[in-house]
């Protein structure tokens, strides 16, 4: 059976899977995935505006990002309950998108690769029981014009806008996540194991890990943050549990070696999941979108008690375990969100008038696997030490464990959280031009990004929206841009392919 599959940055050859994901999906799923995005434009146009189906389009988008979901059951019995809510007759199959010329279809492809990504983010600011109905209904409208013959300057349009509703849904994420587990504080994070039991939480998801650290207090079990989990550990209300006690491992492309005959159960929140080995398939257990043929899956009900006794069945490490970061280092500092660094905006803003501050580098976006990634590490440890180095995402990981030092006492490395917290990044950088009555395009600030999936792709289009030029994007350009299409966002956004650190590294110092 064949498939088509080029929404992630490690697409075979750099130009589409179609025999099998390079991510692990199977033709079968790549093809059900297709088939519940063909039903949900059908929905857009032939159902009713309403909760019930906005929350079926959220996490029908939700459920085909990379890496979310490889269970053909469960994504079967999602196609159904669409259909069940398709009221007119109607009829579309993405695959026309695939066919179609390439400049269509790349546009095509980053408005349904940006609506995915936005899905995301609009999934978990709707578990916390934050909802816009306003920008909700652009789902609507987006998928329905995916599925008509337009010109290409309303898709390009059609681009930018998506761009500008998914920095109202970041925006949105932001405020749910601080509303309910306070603001961000900078915090220092172990990547030391203690013994006994544990559990790894991966994934996205901050109400998932509340409810479990509130399941799992007085039982004698340690829980440990995984991948983009990490910056949870700066949430108040999170941090306040003392058997949140730090974080296990790197990024989520390194899962199958870290978690290799792991003592400890692990709970897959969102997306990230990696085909799952033998030697720790009987630990692991999956919730919310993500699912995997054979896992436990907890349902919305959120009883984590299966996980909670796996973890005291397999009683963790005997003894403590010391373990480290790609550089070497077991101390990570995470929680410089946009009220952390803006509560100090003075000193920033004076240490660029000084002189002090040559330059600041957002360096962050999605990690993976593909051979070209450590440019990120040897770009930070190559920048000069009058630079400040901004972060978000699993990106990070390339160097979050090197000690950078500070700048009149500002850290030269600032996590700014989650791939969604490039909000906290925006919102600085916006505020720093106002200050210095200037654009973001004359800050000395660069954008430094390395993509993987479809919520790096979105982010992407925010950045356009808001016309920041000189993005250095990388390891690959994505592999649906048609050449057309990629000389229209060079031209006139000035994004570039990352090159080599020094290269990169004194074009953007003689800006």
């Amino acid at each position: 059976m064949n498939m088509f599959c080029f929404q992630c940055e490690q697409t075979a050859q750099g130009k589409g899977c179609t025999l099998q994901g390079v991510c692990g999906k199977k033709a079968n799923t790549s093809n059900l995935q297709d088939e519940l995005t063909s039903k949900l434009i059908e929905l857009a146009n032939c159902g009713e505006k309403n909760e019930i189906n906005t929350e079926l389009i959220i996490d029908g988008l939700f459920t085909t990002i990379t890496n979310v979901n490889f269970d053909d059951k469960s994504i079967k019995k999602f196609i159904k309950k669409v259909q069940r809510n398709i009221k007119c007759d109607t009829n579309f199959d993405i695959k026309t998108v695939w066919d179609c010329n390439e400049d269509t279809r790349s546009l095509k492809s980053l408005i349904l690769f940006g609506l995915k990504g936005m899905a995301a983010y609009a999934h978990h600011s709707r578990v916390l029981g934050y909802k816009d109905n306003d920008i909700d209904n652009f789902f609507y409208e987006a998928l329905q014009e995916i599925s008509k013959n337009l010109p290409t300057y309303e898709l390009l349009n059609l681009v930018l806008k998506t761009g500008e509703i998914n920095l109202k849904y970041m925006q949105l994420l932001d405020k749910a996540n601080t509303e309910t587990y306070g603001i961000p504080e900078p915090r220092k994070v172990t990547t030391n194991i203690e013994k006994g039991p544990f559990i790894i939480v991966t994934g996205h998801d901050l109400r998932d890990l509340s409810l479990l650290l509130e399941q799992t207090k007085d039982k004698g079990i340690n829980i440990y943050t995984h991948g983009e989990m990490l910056p949870c550990h700066a949430y108040p209300k999170l941090n306040k549990y003392s058997h949140l006690k730090g974080n296990f491992g790197t990024a989520w492309q390194n899962q199958q070696k870290e978690f290799d005959n792991v003592p400890a159960a692990i709970l897959f929140t969102t997306n990230c999941i990696m085909p799952v080995k033998d030697s720790y398939k009987d630990r692991v257990f999956t919730t919310s979108v993500v699912e995997y043929p054979d896992m436990v899956h907890i349902d919305e009900n959120k009883d984590f008690t299966p996980v909670i006794e796996k973890s005291i069945e397999l009683g963790g490490y005997k003894e403590d375990k010391k373990m480290t970061g790609i550089n070497g280092g077991d101390t990570l500092t995470v929680g410089f969100g946009h009220k952390t660094v803006l509560s100090v905006v003075d000193k920033v803003i004076d240490a660029i008038k000084s002189g002090d501050v040559k330059h600041i580098f957002l360096v962050g976006g999605c990690d993976g696997a593909r051979p070209g990634r450590n440019y990120y590490t040897d770009f930070v440890k190559k920048a000069p030490k009058n630079t400040i180095i901004l972060t978000l995402a699993c990106g990070k990981y390339r160097f979050n464990d090197m000690d950078l030092g500070e700048i009149n006492g500002i850290p030269r490395l600032l996590d700014m959280g989650q791939c969604n917290d490039a909000y906290s990044a925006i919102k600085v950088a916006v505020e720093i031009s106002k200050v210095l009555n200037c654009s973001i395009n004359d800050l000395p600030l660069s954008f430094v990004l390395s993509w993987y999936e479809q919520k790096a792709v979105c982010i992407l289009l925010t950045l356009l929206y808001l016309g920041i030029e000189n993005i250095k994007l990388g390891p690959t350009l994505p592999a649906f841009l048609s050449s057309n299409i990629l000389n229209i966002l060079v031209d006139k956004y000035k994004i570039k392919q990352i090159k080599t650190p020094e290269e990169d590294l004194k074009e953007l110092l003689s800006r």
